[in-house]
């Protein structure tokens, strides 16, 4: 399989595999949301009602019980600005950049999130939000002010899971792209977005994890992710929201959740996976600027019924970058720029993390005896 559109991912070594979804609401889900609170609601005012009769039919007798009372210190209802530093500070600065989308297709419907790029109106999501279009449909932006506008898709990369929206508004509120290569295991994040529908989400945690190989699947398209993992909450609906770090850059794109295939059911368990912002810049920008992006490639196809430790080629494509390097059938990359190729997904999403254009040097085996290789990465539309 050609890594132009990508292996299916590697997964015979665990017993029991992680599944990795996108985080798409369908609209039922935020409906359902909104059943459950009323209903918790409707049950104490129910107990309210209940209370309320008997404290009527009692009233009489301890009406002069009630007419003294005794005053209690309270805070004056004024808000006192928030900490510097703190979590409800970076949420004021980006909360009005967060925005919802919802998308009514042909044939489904659903929700996620998205956030503002620029002040004239472009806005970044998830691919497969925007995928529940289909080939007609409607996608409206909520903005936090609850004020709403029709979006248009500028371009698309499935490859990378990512999506361009424009608005025709003006001195929209932006924001500030952080660098993904300056996150740590451990930094503190946070997460914005809407959940089961439920606009202005924040969730809180670290990051648990970087350089995670993810691949989901959404609309019959793979998309292969140099995750970054957090453990703050991410449920669907959270698909295409920023991940902040702790002073309030965007550092991530909320794109995917692990569920185990024997448990069931998509909600969270402590681990969402993020689109790092560096890969999301480079796709927006030229995006923006041709309504296309470029995805690199090396022209290789790969064997994913191999078993051993690394990503064995099963075709090399005739003056392709890997051509041109000497690589042919049978070698088996083991690392790209240093970094441990364990099987052909890594091996995707190790060449997606740079550019069309980059070089990039690759230790490979041939016949048990190591080498190494330097390859100009080539590329392809992001259009498929």
């Amino acid at each position: 399989m050609s890594t132009e559109s990508g292996p299916q991912p590697v997964a015979e070594a665990l017993p029991e595999p992680p599944t990795f979804v996108p985080i798409v609401a369908k609209r039922g889900l935020g409906v359902g949301g909104t059943v459950v609170i009323a209903a918790l609601t409707a049950a104490i005012v129910g107990l309210g009602a209940g209370v309320g009769g008997y404290f009527i039919g009692t009233q009489s007798d301890e009406s002069t019980a009630s007419s003294t009372s005794v005053p209690l210190p309270q805070a004056p209802a004024e808000l006192s600005p928030p900490a510097a530093g703190s979590i409800a500070e970076v949420v004021a600065s980006v909360l009005p950049s967060v925005v919802s989308i919802v998308v009514d297709g042909q044939d489904r419907a659903g929700s996620g999130s998205g956030f503002v790029l620029r002040s004239d109106g472009y806005i970044l999501t998830n691919n497969h939000v925007v995928g529940l279009l289909g080939d007609g449909g409607k996608l409206s932006v909520v903005f936090n002010d609850g004020t709403k506008a029709t979006g248009e898709v500028v371009g698309t990369n499935p490859a990378y899971d990512l999506a361009v929206v424009k608005v025709s508004r003006k001195d929209l509120p932006s924001v500030t792209l952080g660098n993904s290569d300056a996150v740590h295991v451990g930094d503190s994040v946070i997460a914005i977005g809407a959940p089961l529908g439920l606009a202005g989400t924040v969730t809180a945690g670290i990051v648990s994890a970087v350089d995670r190989p993810v691949t989901t699947g959404g609309d019959g398209e793979a998309s292969f992710i140099n995750a970054i993992q957090t453990d703050a909450a991410i449920n669907p609906g959270n698909s295409g929201g920023p991940l902040l770090n702790s002073g309030g850059q965007v550092t991530g794109i909320n794109s995917a959740i692990a569920t185990m295939a024997a448990a069931g059911g998509s909600g969270s368990i402590g681990l969402g996976f993020a689109i790092p912002v560096n890969s999301a810049k480079r796709i927006a920008e030229e995006i923006i600027a041709t309504g296309d992006s470029r995805t690199p490639v090396i022209g290789v196809s790969l064997d994913i019924n191999f078993a051993g430790e690394g990503a064995k080629l099963s075709k090399v494509t005739a003056s392709s970058a890997a051509a041109a390097a000497g690589l042919e059938v049978g070698d088996v990359i083991k690392t790209v720029n240093g970094r441990a190729i364990r099987d052909a997904t890594e091996l995707v999403v190790a060449i997606r993390d740079n550019d069309p254009g980059e070089k990039i040097t690759i230790n490979y085996e041939r016949d048990g005896d190591p080498s190494t290789a330097t390859l100009t990465l080539g590329s392809a539309s992001g259009k498929g």
